[in-house]
């Protein structure tokens, strides 16, 4: 995983109690209230990984059909052996902007779900994973309230986006390309995309511009890190 990237996948119940809803927001108010239960976070962190260390640029690319189900047995192992609790784990299809190419990227990755964990131990089992498979970085997104001090990010999950959709839609858009980086979808068609709080008005412009309804948006606030 490279650079400003995103991603991430479907919906669930969380057991953060009434702090954790409150990281949740109803997209149809500008993404700046608290929302209900069942938009909560389904864990408490998520982790955004791969074993790819290639760059591929060909979306026919056969690595690209890897549904990297060894890596997602190895990554509930060092999960396991470093105190947190995974949970579900999804397959995502990412589409990132490379600016040192001026084309896109393609990437197989998956987001694991992690209970049990606070700041320090997430970042510390990011840091074990991005060294035992030799990535840049990788991504780490806590839930946490729209008013926690430490929330810097927004995660906005659709439907109906494919990869093919994104990747159209990052070329044509030069400031979202590099300012976003690129998103993931679902082999299902939900966009994932992790973005700094920041910019939450360009990206729910990107997202409106790919032919999602805002109003239909789940979006989730927290705290984003990339641990290389």
């Amino acid at each position: 995983m490279r650079g400003r990237t995103c991603v991430l996948v479907a919906a669930g119940a969380l057991t953060l109690g009434l702090s954790g809803l409150s990281g949740v927001a109803s997209a149809g108010v500008a993404g700046a209230t608290a929302g209900t239960a069942d938009g909560a976070c389904r864990a408490e962190a998520e982790i955004f990984a791969t074993d790819n260390t290639a760059i591929i640029t060909d979306p026919a690319d056969p690595r690209l059909d890897t549904r990297l189900v060894r890596f997602d047995h190895e990554v509930r192992r060092i999960l396991r052996a470093h105190g947190t609790r995974p949970g579900a784990s999804t397959l995502l299809e990412g589409v990132f902007w490379s600016s040192d190419l001026q084309r896109a990227t393609y990437e197989r990755s998956r987001e694991f779900d992690v209970d049990g964990v606070g700041r320090d131990g997430l970042r510390h089992v990011a840091g074990v994973i991005a060294k035992r498979y030799r990535q840049e970085s990788v991504l780490t997104f806590r839930c946490l309230p729209r008013t926690d001090p430490e929330t810097d990010a927004v995660r906005i999950q659709a439907d109906g986006v494919t990869s093919t959709r994104l990747h159209d839609a990052l070329l044509a858009d030069p400031q979202a390309r590099e300012r976003l980086g690129g998103g993931s979808t679902t082999l299902d068609d939900q966009l994932i995309l992790v973005a700094p709080l920041a910019d939450l008005a360009l990206a729910r412009k990107f997202t409106k511009d790919l032919g999602v309804d805002w109003n239909s948006v789940e979006t989730r606030y927290g705290d984003e890190e990339f641990v290389g």
